[in-house]
């Protein structure tokens, strides 16, 4: 089958940015042809502001050269319209009386501003802000006049102030409502956002109906409702914009406020389609960057054939920065019926942060000043995540860089959209070039220079990769720490090519730059040399008794002591044993924590040693990076899907891995069912039994910010499970860097390499035979203690 022909009417940001998903998904399906009414190729209008501000120019702007359209095929008409659809011979007729037939069609014609019906709107020196045409006309008119006036106090209306004030014009912003972008800010947010802009030299008559423009043939000044009038030379309206519709209406497609279009974006018609600020779906039109982009996406997928979920409508959040003023908006922007608030307010940093609650999730907020958390308010209300008081409260707390949205994210997630830069390109960049602000991030890979949502994704980024629990690599790596120049792959080099043996060898040979280390380096060093010898003896971490019988000292001074449960599970033996220590020693508590196994809190030193002979059963030991107890459905009571092959498989591994040392401590879940009781589908290491077969998941994340896992592969029974799990905890044991998480080690090492690794049965087999000698070797040196 040849290639099908795709018509795109629009060359906007909407269309281009689904043509490029398009080319990323299958550059061979189609035959691209693009119309465009300007005389331009693509620019993003959203930088129309820093334009006409003076800040960039329209090069700088511009999202596509033409050499773009040439590499890829494309087919490009500029200052053309297309004036008619013939939806039964699939066919375009265009103002040049051009005719070309598609099979597919994607409209994308945007919108147009409101222009407000009023007596003298024709006049000259009356324009709207919306192309690259409109920022020339205000640039030229600056030149010879004076007085401005902008129609509008939303984005659009304040961006266009701010740019004539920086053009030398004195400027009034007339709006109808109270308030300024009363669609994004609530009262609080608009008087602060007012009074900052008053302070730059924007004058705002606010509750004005403008009635009537008037002067002789040019524009003299702007009549109100209430009889009051200003004087201008220029008039901006940017009341709003209304979706360019005419073109499907006058084709019989169906339309309301905007081009109607199902899940998949496809309109009434079957093989054409509506993206951006013309298309509807389900009652809404969207006008915002980011909806328009998910859009792309989902239409792209489908036209490729790769079955996308479908589009499911986007959450309005709004991110921008306004005169320098950096604002945040989502969801519900005012309380409501059974709404809670939580404020903070700090006048002197003009900084106002408000989050709405309606029961335990949070479902608004509103960020003035300081947006830097944003991101983490997004991802709360989007996931929809239950929330605790205290979780409430620390919403609007600044957070740990590590603990951040934006360090779970993958390495080509999409961090300024509008640009196409991922995590990946700025954690090399900020290596690379050593960066340390959000300015220089900008200038070196454009992230946050378009719109400017992203900075402060970008800003958490920052923060995060100079943090301490930065362990991502990427080209420039940098060094273990400060006390030494070398990386940790070539740390591990040099320790094994010069058969070093101790820490304080290592420092010596290695030109330690501090003569004892830090933390960091020492745990570090130490856990390397124990994976390169498994007969390296570690000293043991203050807070427990000895290896062989643990454990853990409490904030009061007594201890806590957990019996080795395997799986979780316990015969009538072992809970006499625990029932009889309970009796006879003083306890503060008992308790089956989270992890599925039972705690014995409160045992004072002098009790230690009888309450393990008396136990007379295997001790966990809690200290360090190991794997955590597994976690089973096995006590479901609602589930009644059987459950013992969960059971067995996590005892199994358990036995086989219990007292090893980890890059990062481990989190497995063992689900028996699709039930997923366990949660396997977002831990560490994880394994869902799906009709009858094992489905093997690695690199999840179930801590504050829950990360799905990735599919590893899929396994006929409990042996191959087994295997496989076993496996891959051994190769990430002797391949991942210190503290570096499963899904770090995985998205450095790639899932198909890993997969590569362990379905080499000769690798695995070697892995599997290096985990049983390291357990082998650990119990040794136990029982020398």
């Amino acid at each position: 089958m040849g290639k099908q022909k795709l018509v795109v009417i629009g060359n906007g940001m909407a269309g281009i940015r689904c043509v490029e998903n398009i080319l990323k998904e299958d550059s061979d399906a189609f035959d691209i042809t693009i119309f465009g009414s300007e005389p331009h190729t693509s620019y993003s209008r959203i930088l129309l502001s820093s334009v006409l501000q003076g800040e960039t120019s329209f090069e700088d702007i511009v999202i596509n050269s033409y050499s773009w359209y040439e590499q890829n095929n494309i087919e490009l008409f500029t200052g053309e319209t297309v004036v008619e659809i013939d939806r039964t011979q699939k066919l375009l007729k265009t103002d040049q009386t051009r005719k070309i037939s598609y099979d597919k069609l994607i409209i994308a014609t945007g919108s147009s501003p409101f222009i407000l019906p009023i007596e003298g709107a024709g006049k000259e020196g009356v324009i709207t802000f919306r192309n690259i045409e409109d920022c020339e006309k205000m640039i030229e008119t600056s030149k010879s006049h004076r007085k401005a006036v902008v129609i509008g106090g939303g984005l659009l209306g304040l961006e266009a102030a701010r740019g004539l004030l920086n053009l030398g014009m004195e400027v009034n912003v007339v709006h109808i409502s109270e308030s300024i972008m009363e669609r994004q800010l609530d009262t609080e947010a608009s008087n602060l956002l007012q009074e900052q802009l008053e302070a730059q030299g924007m004058n705002f008559l606010l509750e004005k109906a403008s009635v009537e423009i008037f002067g002789e043939k040019r524009v003299e000044g702007i009549r109100f409702k209430d009889g009051s009038k200003v004087d201008t030379d220029l008039v901006v309206m940017a009341a709003g914009v209304r979706p360019n519709v005419q073109l499907a209406q006058s084709s019989g497609i169906e339309t309301n406020r905007g081009i109607l279009v199902d899940d998949v974006l496809q309109t009434s018609i079957p093989d054409i389609y509506a993206v951006g600020e013309c298309a509807e779906h389900e009652g809404t039109v969207y006008g915002l960057v980011q909806p328009l982009y998910e859009q792309g996406e989902i239409l792209a997928q489908h036209l490729c054939s790769k079955e996308p979920s479908g589009y499911q409508g986007s959450l309005l959040s709004t991110q921008l920065k306004i005169s320098g003023v950096d604002v945040f908006s989502v969801g519900q922007i005012t309380s409501g019926p059974d709404m809670k608030t939580i404020h903070y307010h700090n006048e002197v940093e003009a900084t106002y942060k408000k989050v709405i609650f309606k029961g335990n999730k949070a479902v608004g907020a509103v960020m003035f000043g300081d947006t830097q958390d944003g991101p983490r308010m997004l991802d709360a209300i989007v996931k929809k995540k239950v929330l605790s008081d205290q979780d409430k409260a620390s919403l609007l707390e600044t957070s740990d860089p590590g603990d951040s949205v934006v360090a779970f994210y993958p390495m080509n997630e999409q961090i300024c959209t509008c640009n196409s830069v991922n995590k990946g390109t700025i954690i090399q960049a900020v290596q690379e070039e050593n960066l340390s602000t959000v300015e220089e991030v900008k200038q070196c890979t454009k992230a946050s220079s378009s719109c400017g949502g992203c900075k402060p994704v970008v800003s958490n980024l920052l923060a995060y990769i100079h943090s301490d629990q930065f362990s991502e690599g990427g080209v420039g790596e940098t060094s273990l720490c400060s006390c030494t120049r070398l990386t940790e792959d070539e740390l591990v080099e040099q320790i094994q090519l010069q058969n070093l043996t101790n820490v304080q060898e290592i420092m010596i040979k290695l030109e330690w730059k501090t003569e004892n280390g830090c933390p960091t380096c020492r745990l570090a060093l130490d856990y390397y040399l124990g994976m390169i010898n498994p007969g390296h003896e570690e000293k043991a971490d203050h807070l427990f008794v000895n290896e062989r019988k643990n454990a853990a000292v409490q904030g009061d001074g007594r201890y806590a002591v957990v019996p080795q449960l395997y799986g979780g599970a316990i015969d009538v033996e072992q809970l006499r044993n625990i029932m009889n220590v309970a009796d006879k020693y003083p306890l503060e508590r008992i308790a089956i924590a989270s992890d599925q196994r039972i705690h014995l809190l409160g045992v004072s030193k002098e009790d230690l040693t009888n309450v393990w002979n008396e136990l007379n059963m295997p001790l966990r030991s809690p200290d360090g990076n190991r794997i955590e107890t597994i976690k089973t459905n096995i006590g479901g009571h609602i589930c009644r899907c059987e459950k013992q092959s969960s059971l067995e498989l996590a005892q199994d591994i358990e036995r086989k891995t219990e007292l090893l040392r980890t890059p990062y401590r481990i989190k497995i879940g063992i689900s028996s069912c699709l039930h997923n009781g366990a949660g396997s589908t977002s831990k560490d290491v994880g394994a869902l039994k799906v009709d009858g077969r094992w489905e093997i998941y690695i690199g999840g994340s179930s801590g504050r910010n829950v990360r799905e896992g990735q599919l590893l592969c899929v396994v006929d029974n409990d042996k191959q499970a087994e295997r496989m799990m076993l496996g891959c905890i051994q190769y990430y044991r002797k391949s991942a860097r210190y503290l570096e998480r499963t899904w770090q080690w995985v998205e450095r090492l790639g899932l198909v390499h890993i997969r590569e690794a362990l379905f080499d049965q000769e690798l695995c087999d070697h892995l599997l035979e290096t985990l049983e000698e390291d357990v082998v070797q650990k119990r040794t040196q136990l029982v020398n203690i």
